[in-house]
């Protein structure tokens, strides 16, 4: 063998060792990325454990209180990771926003939502679930929350892990139920409030895919099948956009602004009809100059709804910021009232540095764990556009200022999740509806019945992991609730 040859081998077997360290150093590099995530959240819940010491360390029952605040800590984390993907999955599965946009947006809009108007006061039994004086003393008060926090955690965390998104406020609510039966009995529950719960399953999810599919609708008839597409959009385009400003202005006054003025529900509508006037004036010679140019077709349509999709996006991560935080962090404000004041109340104040936990912890969630539910959301249940995803938004928003006036409890999880399935299903309906008349035309229904079993848009799969999560979601927390109460009381004997 020549020394060329033996040159030429020695550098084949040293370029196979380079590509097998290459391919060891990705395998390492795709295994270590989940284990990043894991350790920051896992360093964010020990820093709100440390910080708690600081303010309460020396004091009686500190210990209890810092391993609340880090369970309130990986409560928040859970919220980020699979809450906040109802308020910009739509956003991202129509392509309005990319996946790193929609997570700065998101921490950004949810923080300052719960930072500057969540509310100063939480019921500490979640809306009445259990009565407080069933309890037996502050001590069995404090593990029931204990208990109520991690195990609603625990359920969140599973949900998002099988890529079920699920109701946060519903967890918390089988949490505090569990724990309130394994400390004083079925009796102490508030039976009629869980059944007004269990009617919000149906009622959250069927009102927001009415009123999504009702907006697609109307997209369809009015602008998207109209002989001059461009033309219809500049007329009713700006119609739309104060449609959804004014049920946003409305929505935040009734939903998230309670910290900075209490109004009620006919001044909030008041304010937002005022402001879907400005918003249709304002936005009329904008849509029109956008317009410009714009070729006559359905694709051309979607530039002019990716705006408004950001801004109701943005919206509603910091009305849910401003609403929901306060009822995930409940307990944990429940847990350090009673330490320091010896009794337990329904509802108490909510210090800072609770908020504070709950607002970066959603930030972290979403940013470390978020994208998963993101695109399912967005993108995996039913394929959507910016006139659907805009649907989705502005349904959301409706269907709560709708339930707040009949007063029914809603889930804004279940009624995004609801909006998005209404749209698909519609789509699927009015598919087979257009699929029917040509088929009938040409008089073979044969083909007609073939191509309506191939053409299913929206999956089943998901769809059938999605509603069973929100029917076990409550006894689920509840039960593990129940379990971690009576370790809890047992440990501490």
């Amino acid at each position: 063998m020549s020394e060329s040859e033996e040159h030429g081998k020695q550098w084949k077997t040293l370029d196979k060792d380079l590509n097998r360290i290459s391919q060891i150093e990705l395998a390492t590099f795709h295994i270590a990325r989940p284990m990043v995530g894991l350790g920051v959240a896992l360093a964010f819940i020990i820093v709100a454990g440390l910080f708690a010491a600081l303010v309460f360390g020396g004091q009686p029952g500190s210990a209890v209180v810092i391993a609340a605040a880090a369970l309130g800590a990986y409560m928040a984390i859970n919220i980020g990771a699979n809450d906040v993907a109802n308020n910009m999955g739509p956003a991202v599965g129509a392509n309005a926003l990319t996946m790193g946009g929609a997570i700065v947006i998101a921490a950004l809009c949810e923080s300052a939502g719960a930072l500057l108007a969540g509310g100063d006061v939480v019921s500490t039994i979640s809306k009445g679930i259990i009565d407080p004086s069933a309890v037996a003393n502050t001590q069995v008060f404090i593990w029931a929350m204990m208990a109520a926090l991690l195990s609603s955690a625990l359920w969140v965390n599973l949900a998002t892990w099988i890529g079920a998104p699920v109701s946060t406020t519903h967890s918390v609510v089988g949490g505090v139920m569990g724990a309130g039966i394994a400390a004083a009995g079925f009796a102490t529950v508030n039976w009629g409030s869980m059944g007004l719960i269990a009617l919000s399953w149906v009622i959250s999810p069927l009102l927001g895919g009415v009123i999504a599919a009702g907006f697609l609708w109307f997209i369809k008839a009015r602008i998207m099948y109209q002989a001059d597409k461009i033309e219809a959009a500049r007329r009713w385009v700006p119609v739309l956009i104060g449609i959804m400003m004014g049920t946003f202005a409305t929505y935040l006054a009734v939903k998230g602004l309670k910290k900075i003025v209490s109004v009620d529900l006919l001044t909030a509508l008041l304010i937002g009809l005022g402001m879907g006037a400005l918003s249709y004036v304002a936005s009329a010679p904008l849509v029109r100059r956008q317009s410009e140019g714009l070729e006559n077709r359905n694709k051309s349509l979607k530039v002019l709804f990716g705006l408004p999709l950001v801004i109701s996006a943005a919206l509603l991560s910091f009305a849910h910021g401003a609403n929901d935080v306060a009822n995930a962090v409940g307990p944990l404000a429940a847990i350090v009232h009673a330490n320091a004041s010896g009794e337990f109340a329904g509802k108490v104040n909510i210090p800072h540095w609770v908020m504070v936990i709950g607002a970066f912890g959603i930030s972290f969630g979403l940013i470390l764990f978020g994208p998963k539910l993101i695109k399912m959301v967005g993108s995996q249940i039913t394929k959507l556009n910016p006139m659907r995803a805009y649907c989705v938004a502005l349904s959301a928003a409706i269907t709560v200022i709708v339930a707040s006036w009949l007063g029914l409890p809603v889930s804004s999880t279940h009624i995004a999740v609801g909006g998005v399935f209404g749209v698909g299903f519609f789509r699927e309906w009015y598919h087979e509806k257009r699929l029917d008349e040509t088929m009938r035309k040409k008089r073979d229904l044969r083909i007609a019945a073939e191509e309506r079993r191939r053409r299913k848009l929206v999956r089943r799969s998901h769809f059938m992991t999605i509603v069973a999560a929100w029917v076990i979601t409550v006894p689920a927390a509840a039960l593990l609730s129940a379990i971690t109460f009576w370790l809890l009381s047992h440990l501490a004997g």
